[in-house]
């Protein structure tokens, strides 16, 4: 099974629209040429704009949406603002250029036998598990009885983001730290009161968030034999494996520790091989 685009393109996008749509949080959609490769969920694009000095370095944006429309890529993007380059980001206006580097890593395992599809997401990592749900829609043949239960949290309810392309389309279930929306408490102890009603072996788990929310799902899952995936929110500067500055520590099945790059080996991962979280 494909998991990864094998041609990236390196190329300039127009802005379609960059839209606050929660505090310091922005969906940009840009105007891709038509051959640009269709991506695959969990995958990500490096971004910045032409010819500018400052910032310096490309910045990593997971693959929210994607679409064809009259001979053209329609991509889309949710961030949050966190530094100058974000902040810079979330200036751009209509119209404005930016380049394109991508479709780039290794995406989310779709396979045909999965039943059960858990996402669970914790802040702007609802981005590349809102594009999994799309795909997973969109091939409804290959999905037919699959049921799909997405777990939300965020600090408070002002910060839940990508919900409108999540209601409808799956089973919602939603937390916030201070209990102004849905549960209270942390994402992860939502899904454990309801963990062991899935079935074990047709369940698959796919998550994205911080760390410290994907430590804890990790705790959650290893005890089981449920499969779990999860894409690593990490700072990268090339975005394909040259500069090593994204490397994690990883145990595979052998017990055989080694350093994976989460920009080219992943940024998906299967959360069992994950030792430094």
């Amino acid at each position: 099974m494909i998991t990864t685009s094998q041609h990236p393109s390196a190329i300039t996008a127009q802005v379609m629209e960059n839209l606050e749509v929660a505090p310091g949080h922005y969906r940009m959609s840009l105007c891709l040429p038509d051959f640009f490769d269709l991506p695959h969920p969990g995958q990500f694009v490096m971004i910045r704009e032409p010819g500018r000095e400052e910032p310096l370095l490309s910045r990593p944006f997971s693959v929210y949406g994607f679409r064809k429309e009259n001979d053209q890529g329609i991509l889309d993007l949710l961030y949050r603002v966190v530094g100058r380059g974000t902040a810079f980001f979330s200036h751009l206006r209509e119209k404005s250029s930016v380049s394109v580097l991508g479709p780039l890593g290794k995406g989310f395992t779709m396979p045909t036998s999965v039943r059960n599809a858990v996402l669970v997401a914790g802040g702007v990592g609802v981005a590349p598990l809102n594009f999994l749900l799309q795909q997973f829609h969109e091939r409804a043949s290959d999905f037919r009885e699959v049921g799909i239960t997405a777990y939300v949290g965020a600090r408070t309810s002002a910060l839940l983001v990508g919900m409108d392309r999540l209601e409808g389309f799956c089973d919602l279930r939603v937390s916030t730290d201070d209990g102004s929306l849905g549960y209270r408490g942390a994402v992860t102890d939502l899904l454990e009161r309801d963990l062991g009603s899935y079935p074990q072996d047709t369940t698959w788990i796919y998550g994205c968030g911080p760390s410290g929310m994907i430590l804890s799902l990790s705790r959650l899952v290893r005890p089981t034999s449920l499969r779990c995936q999860v894409s690593l929110e990490e700072r990268m500067a090339c975005g394909f494996g040259a500069c090593l500055g994204c490397a994690v520590k990883t145990t595979d099945s052998q017990g055989v520790t080694n350093y994976r790059r989460v920009c080219s080996e992943g940024p998906v991962f299967d959360i069992r091989e994950l030792s430094q979280i």
